[in-house]
């Protein structure tokens, strides 16, 4: 059937029929989105910041390290290397939702979107080196991934099977949700500003942002506490009124990944910022991101007996 106007209607059983291939290339997009979050932590971590002290070189002379670069060189040219895998998953997420844009729409257009942002992140992480690690620049080249990780998760969602499931989510408790996803981002913001104004600047000779990183790290934790109450008040409210399970399981999921994340916050404050703490911790902030935007887009799924708004 068609659309007229703005009036949602009933698509045709074959538009949402799940397509393995996509949804294998979104899946791999979403890992190795967060995978170079990891990896670009590893290169920060171990002071390898500026291992390649020039952009798009390595040095004034090779696109690869010399030896008197040394093991940070190394380091770090290998974060630049997985760009390559980035750019390799992204064409084949491309092709994939080329391939199957009349079974998923508005697939397509995020897979351009997750394959553009490649280059831009490649651009940040060179105006970071070339401003010797300004922790602002930092800031933005690790928010930038966030927003590829929060991509990558709505097109895993759009690739899944999106048969109407029993039950609804009441429309407050979908404002609810995305109130959860503006607390997580702020979390994430302040988060990056902890660590630009702590240790770890990824070179010795890095400056950092002149806050004081106790006032900082509070305001942090402050706002991790607010997210974890909305976080069980959502919860609660959703097994109140009988949401679907999908609807119920993505607010436990980021539950636990609160949970676990505030649990390796302290224990890194606590023993001195550990750099394999930190490490785990950035990991956390992507499964944040992660977990907060499923939650947002299962509270909008459509119930059993909704008509599905048609999607360009």
């Amino acid at each position: 059937m068609q659309t007229a106007g703005s009036v949602p209607v009933a698509l045709p059983a074959t538009s949402t029929a799940p397509s393995p291939w996509l949804r294998r290339w979104a899946l791999a997009s979403l890992v190795a989105n967060i995978g170079i979050v990891v990896s670009g932590g590893a290169v920060r971590l171990t002071a390898s910041g500026l291992g390649c002290p020039t952009w798009p070189r390595c040095n004034e002379s090779s696109y690869h390290p010399t030896g008197e670069l040394g093991v940070h060189g190394a380091i770090e040219f290998g974060n630049r290397l997985l760009t390559f895998v980035l750019v390799a998953v992204a064409v084949g997420t491309l092709v994939a939702a080329f391939t199957s844009r009349g079974r998923h729409p508005g697939t397509l257009r995020l897979a351009v979107l997750l394959f553009c942002g490649i280059p831009l992140q490649a651009v940040i992480g060179g105006v970071t080196v070339l401003t010797r690690l300004n922790p602002w620049v930092v800031m933005l080249h690790f928010l930038a991934s966030m927003l590829m990780v929060a991509l990558a998760t709505i097109l895993l969602r759009r690739t899944s099977d999106l048969a109407p499931q029993p039950g609804r989510v009441h429309p407050l408790l979908r404002r609810l949700t995305a109130g959860v996803l503006g607390v997580a981002l702020a979390v994430v913001y302040l988060g990056t500003v902890t660590t630009g104004s702590g240790p770890h600047a990824g070179d010795l000779d890095a400056v950092r942002t002149g806050l004081d990183p106790l006032l900082v790290a509070q305001l942090h934790a402050d706002l991790v506490f607010l997210l974890a109450g909305l976080t069980i008040a959502c919860l609660i409210a959703l097994i109140a009124t009988g949401a679907p399970a999908r609807v119920r399981r993505a607010a436990w999921t980021l539950l636990a990944v609160e949970l676990s994340q505030g649990a390796i916050g302290y224990s890194q404050y606590f023993l001195k910022l550990p750099a394999l703490l930190v490490a785990l911790h950035m990991l956390g902030a992507s499964l944040i991101v992660f977990a907060t935007v499923d939650l947002v887009l299962a509270a909008r799924e459509p119930a059993a007996g909704e008509p599905v708004p048609a999607t360009a």
